[in-house]
């Protein structure tokens, strides 16, 4: 019989899948997402030379703009705010890591929110 994945184990496995094929340049850096239950982090990554072109999480912003920042409001916001950073830096276009987390709820108003706001995806 065969061993059941955790939840976890599973999105890694998935994850490691999908950086395999996915490589973030300077030019056009990895927008990387990462969910956990309270918060979502954002960061764009140049894996070139293995620095974090800009980054942004609802933790910072929470008590400022944002209630709670494990909800889509929050996502949204921090996909405002990547994009912002990321046009300040000179950065048009991004490949999006989702992190194996299926393109749904967070994630995906993330995305989109970054796209609404200038970010080529």
């Amino acid at each position: 019989m065969a061993q059941q994945l955790t939840r976890r184990a599973r999105r890694l496995r998935v994850h490691k899948r999908v950086r395999g094929k996915i490589r973030g340049t300077r030019k056009e850096p990895r927008l990387c997402v990462f969910r956990s239950l309270r918060h979502i982090y954002a960061q764009l990554i140049d894996d070139d030379k293995g620095e974090v072109i800009a980054g942004v999480s609802t933790l910072k912003l929470e008590g400022k703009r944002v209630k709670n920042g494990g909800n889509v409001a929050a996502a949204k916001l921090a996909g405002q705010m990547i994009a912002k950073q990321a046009l300040e830096k000179g950065v048009e276009t991004a490949v999006f890591d989702r992190g194996g987390y299926i393109y749904h709820g967070r994630v995906k108003a993330l995305a989109e929110a970054a796209r609404e706001a200038g970010l080529r995806i």
